[in-house]
């Protein structure tokens, strides 16, 4: 009879011990879990604050009040106004860089479309609405003064260059275009950033519609191999 007890007491010992370990497991990811929700709220109420008053009118103030959150949580999470937007930052960074991402991966293997599935990128509404263009452009005009931003953004926007100029280099070669890759590459994304100016500025004659038709007709006129 002590043979058989003595295994069963020493599992429900090992189990008693287990038991706390494996509480304090889950009480770590939740608090891993709520300290990440509380920053994309106050992440998501900056870029409201940005687009509402600009970079220089926003405070911590307005952004804990947009998150419906104490200040004392504001400065718990960023410490200071610079740490939430180079947040902020980063945070519109990561999700533009995986929206193309994603469009330059379900595009397959052809050039023609990888291209134009980037060009459609931009305009899906995800990305690219009101919201979202006036907090770029708040950033954009900080960004000459202000290393930080330039060191962050100059990194990202290089590396997707890059592709835009891989591909049209592929496509040169393809179509037997005479342009020079890197200066068409250069066009095509100033096209793309005047267009989204244009929407941000509230230009009667762009919405999001028209402006991937002008940015589809330019493929159209550049690439006339490829898109017929």
């Amino acid at each position: 009879m002590l043979g058989a007890v003595t295994p069963m007491k020493t599992i429900e010992d090992r189990d008693a011990v287990a038991e706390p370990a494996r509480k304090n497991d889950s009480e770590k990811r939740g608090r891993k879990a709520s300290k990440e929700v509380r920053q994309l709220q106050l992440i998501e109420a900056t870029i409201d604050s940005l687009a509402k008053r600009g970079y220089a009118e926003t405070t911590m103030a307005d952004v804990a009040d947009g998150a419906g959150l104490s200040r004392g949580i504001v400065n718990f999470h960023f410490e200071s106004k610079e740490k939430l937007l180079v947040a902020t930052l980063q945070h519109m960074y990561d999700e533009y860089s995986a929206h193309w991402r994603n469009a330059l991966q379900k595009a397959g293997d052809d050039p023609a479309r990888q291209l134009q599935a980037l060009v459609a990128a931009d305009f899906d509404r995800s990305i690219c609405n009101k919201r979202k263009l006036a907090a770029w452009c708040a950033f954009w005009g900080e960004a000459k003064s202000r290393p930080t931003y330039q060191a962050l953004s100059s990194s990202r926007d290089a590396y997707y260059q890059q592709i835009f100029i891989d591909l049209c280099t592929t496509l040169k070669e393809s179509g037997g275009y005479a342009y020079e890759p890197q200066v068409m590459a250069l066009a095509l994304s100033a096209m793309l950033e005047g267009l989204w100016l244009r929407m941000m500025m509230g230009t009667e004659d762009t919405t999001r519609e028209t402006a991937l038709q002008a940015a589809n007709e330019f493929l159209v006129a550049a690439f006339p191999e490829h898109y017929r």
